[in-house]
């Protein structure tokens, strides 16, 4: 397994792993605490692994954490994601950078997403499964959602949103989501 930073956001990583593969299919390590300690983040601060399964053009994001926010590794583990970052974090040297990833199932990378960053995703594939593993227990009241469309971030999704949660459909614009953060 390869880790490597995101330039466009400070803090940020790739890790790649090496996937073997034979006619049964590929094995691949997704997940390896000494790569992740290489890099100075803690393997053993991820308390809460999740899984989404979304459909075809479904886009969900862009999400931030307030108070001491999130850190996250986010996967692909079946399908394609088209996956975004904003850096939201007003000390960060790459504060309001977006950057975009291409995440699939064939190659299994992890892309970890420090604390302070809004992420969201839209699905490529007619079934995309997306997993995360999260430092802190989810607090419904720390959510803040930002408008996927915001002009000032321009995100370029691949392709008009299909579906969306009512929350995501109705989040505020940057400047007001930053409001509820208090950045």
């Amino acid at each position: 397994m390869k880790a490597s930073e995101v330039p466009e956001i400070t803090g940020a990583f790739l890790f790649e792993p090496t996937p073997y593969a034979d006619e049964r299919g590929f094995f691949c390590r997704t997940f390896d605490a000494d790569v992740v300690r290489s890099v100075g983040l803690d393997p053993d601060a991820f308390v809460q692994d999740s899984v989404s399964r979304s459909v075809r053009g479904v886009l969900r994001g862009l999400h931030l954490r307030s108070g001491k926010g999130e850190a996250k590794l986010v996967r692909c583990s079946y399908g394609r994601i088209f996956d975004v970052v904003v850096d939201l974090r007003p000390d960060s040297p790459t504060y309001r950078n977006v950057a975009t990833f291409e995440l699939s199932g064939e190659t299994q990378t992890t892309l970890y997403i420090p604390a302070g960053c809004a992420h969201g995703f839209q699905a490529l594939t007619e079934t995309a499964d997306t997993s995360y593993r999260i430092d802190r227990p989810h607090d419904p009241a720390e959510d803040v959602t930002i408008a996927f469309d915001d002009p000032e971030l321009a995100v370029p999704w691949p392709m008009p949103p299909v579906s969306m949660s009512a929350r995501d459909r109705e989040a505020p614009g940057l400047a007001e989501a930053l409001k509820e953060t208090g950045s």
